[in-house]
């Protein structure tokens, strides 16, 4: 199936992969709404981003380029601002993805605390209320029992599972950060 999907594309003479991009001007790659910011600074239209970072990671690890083909010839100025534009663009998408990784990070840290916590407490009271008759004390230990298993569970999914994805977009951009350009 892999190879099925590999050979929807063109390739450069070296065997490369190569992700077409074709539109009209160089203007039609980045969203209306930051008309008279500088190329460097405004956002690159959704559907571009999308398209990239969908094909980056539909092709795994296969070495690829990018391809711009423009209806309207663009000068070395302008194209110079596009390649930094692209590259300082998903430059932001990483660091934004090393933000939200940080944060899913911190919170397990704080659940796995809190359950070592939590789990704490309840062998403690587990422990004092033994032997006793004392029902009220027993479901409250018990409920501190679930408690510290559920946030110790969710402390090791994130840790174990939840955080690839998270590595996995970083990467995607950072590989479209580093990508040849290529320009028509």
């Amino acid at each position: 199936m892999k190879q099925s999907i590999l050979d929807r594309y063109s390739r450069t003479e070296d065997n490369a992969i190569i992700i077409d991009v074709t539109t009209e001007r160089v203007e039609d790659l980045y969203n209306d709404f930051d008309r008279n910011a500088p190329y460097v600074r405004k956002d690159l239209d959704d559907e571009l981003s999308e398209y990239l970072v969908s094909a980056v990671s539909e092709i795994g690890k296969a070495d690829f380029v990018i391809r711009f083909r423009f209806n309207q010839p663009a000068d070395a100025e302008v194209i110079s601002r596009l390649t930094d534009s692209i590259r300082s663009y998903f430059n932001y998408k990483k660091d934004l993805q090393n933000g939200k990784l940080g944060k899913m990070l911190r919170t397990s840290a704080i659940f796995l605390v809190a359950g070592l916590v939590i789990l704490g407490l309840s062998i403690a009271l587990n422990e004092k209320i033994a032997g006793t008759d004392a029902v009220v004390l027993d479901v409250f230990a018990q409920g501190l029992t679930v408690a510290a298993w559920v946030s110790l569970w969710e402390a090791l999914a994130n840790f174990l599972i939840n955080w690839t994805p998270y590595v996995r977009m970083r990467n995607n951009y950072d590989r479209i950060i580093h990508a040849q350009l290529l320009f028509e």
